[in-house]
């Protein structure tokens, strides 16, 4: 590396980052360097839709954590796959495009951060996006660089699950992006020509001929460098080399909601206490970095098919539709191989009229156990059943001073009771929805069979196989209070 010094230097190039890099590099006068741990997307696994079924169990580009033993989860690891290659988490995720409810972001405004509500996002929310379905909404844009499209090709058995959802009370719903959220419908997915548009396909590959703009990557930062409180630049790791880079203005620190708080505590920025036990020289004593951390819990019941049109499986037509499906992807970009998986999405309120919901619905058309690590012979759905406001908070902490090692990853999954409750019912809406009159054409034997009338088995179902929904947050809070990072 020749130069070492950079007006902006910005870790992590992941969602946001790779956003926070291309919008600072729009001036001229300003020099931005886009740090990444992972290397690039341009391989199949990234830009294939489909490519998410090995990317995420197999940790392919991947940082592939897990979680310490959770209790309420009878004393069982979770997986924490995050993105470790350009784009982040965009580059390894279902690429299923919905916005948070209005009113969380109205929340974070009313805990003292302005122009985090609603309206003030809004405008930017179209700014960002290209949607050709929405072309006179208020709520969409036509001209942004975040391509999101209907599904390609979507499987017929999507119709089976939202005519099911219909006949338990769930209505459809043609825009989740728009007045309210509640309903069922088709995923609108970040894809654009058949690829998967994520963040650094939409701002960066755009834009990486900037002469002002230099983007490393598999170089791990191991610590943001400080004169006083200030942050001065970074130390990283290059082809185990170690580099110093210094920032002439500011260092944008944009690792996620695991990586970032592992690295402000590295660099001595965190819990006081907690750094002392490893020996780190404390900079800034912070006790909400690390802190806070919650999780989308999901649940996953799965149903196997007596046919396999229309699903993702394991058999020889299964086989024969995927070895086609990657011939129609390589040779025109298009095929089986551009689907998501998830396909169709709902979202339930349980409990009150509010138009907030309790729960996501994510409609897969395969069998999903245990994030895909274990395989079923056959063709089969199965629908993601997702806590959206949890109420059990856990934290990220230090293993130890390296930088190498993972961090300790505890979102202390349904500590709070309340949360069991949502699970359960949930769940048993799931169940109903998944025995409905519109899936007995389909609908063979459960995986693991589940009566929907004996709350001890679901509870303890949901002990013995929930997992993330892939949506840790709130380990560097926005906010006024103490624990405001």
């Amino acid at each position: 590396m020749h130069i070492t010094t950079f007006d902006y230097i910005v870790v992590g190039a992941g969602s946001a980052g790779c956003v926070i890099a291309s919008r600072l590099s729009e001036n001229k006068n300003v020099s931005v360097c886009l740090i990444e741990a992972g290397g690039s997307d341009k391989g199949a696994m990234v830009q294939m839709p489909a490519g998410v079924a090995a990317s995420v169990p197999y940790g392919i580009n991947s940082w592939h954590y897990n979680t310490v033993p959770q209790k309420e989860l009878n004393n069982r690891c979770g997986f924490m796959p995050r993105g470790k290659v350009l784009g982040g988490s965009s580059s390894i995720n279902a690429m299923v495009y919905i916005r948070g409810n209005k009113k969380d972001y109205d929340n974070w405004a009313a805990m003292g951060n302005t122009g985090w509500d609603y309206t003030s996002l809004l405008p930017y929310f179209i700014k960002a996006e290209n949607n050709k379905t929405f072309i006179n909404s208020p709520y969409h844009g036509v001209n942004g660089p975040l391509h999101v499209q209907e599904l390609s090709l979507p499987s017929p058995v999507n119709q089976l699950f939202l005519k099911a959802c219909q006949e338990q009370g769930v209505a459809l719903n043609d825009d989740i992006n728009a007045q309210q959220q509640l309903g069922a419908r088709l995923s609108q997915v970040t894809q654009h020509k058949g690829e998967r548009c994520s963040a650094a396909k939409a701002y960066l590959t755009p834009n990486l001929a900037r002469k002002n703009l230099t983007v490393l990557t598999d170089a791990q930062v191991n610590k943001i460098n400080f004169c006083g409180k200030s942050a001065t630049g970074v130390t990283v790791a290059v082809n185990k080399k170690r580099y110093v880079l210094n920032a002439h203005k500011e260092v944008i620190l944009s690792a996620g909601a695991i990586n970032s708080p592992q690295l402000l505590m590295l660099s001595g920025v965190g819990p006081a206490d907690h750094l002392k036990q490893h020996n780190i020289e404390l900079v800034t004593p912070l006790e909400g970095v690390g802190s806070n951390l919650h999780d989308h819990l999901t649940v996953v019941p799965l149903y196997k098919a007596k046919y396999s049109q229309g699903t993702f499986g394991i058999s020889a037509s299964g086989a024969f539709n995927i070895a086609k499906g990657c011939v129609d992807w390589f040779a025109k970009r298009e095929g089986k191989l551009t689907s998501n998986f998830a396909e169709s999405h709902a979202f339930v309120n349980l409990f009150t009229d509010s138009i907030v919901p309790d729960v996501q619905l994510e409609f897969v058309i395969g069998l999903v156990d245990d994030h895909s690590r274990k395989l079923h012979y056959g063709h089969g759905y199965s629908i993601h059943s997702s806590i959206m406001h949890p109420k059990s908070r856990g934290t990220i902490r230090l293993a130890d001073a390296n930088p190498l090692s993972a961090p300790l990853i505890d979102p202390n999954y349904l500590s709070h009771p309340d949360d069991l409750q949502v699970m359960l019912l949930g769940l048993k809406k799931t169940l109903s929805i998944m025995q409905s009159k519109a899936f007995d054409t389909i609908r063979a034997d459960m995986v693991y069979p589940l009566d929907i009338n004996d709350d001890a088995q679901l509870i303890e179902f949901i002990r013995q196989t929930a997992d993330t929904e892939y949506h840790p947050v709130g380990t560097c809070k926005m906010g006024q209070d103490d624990m405001a990072v």
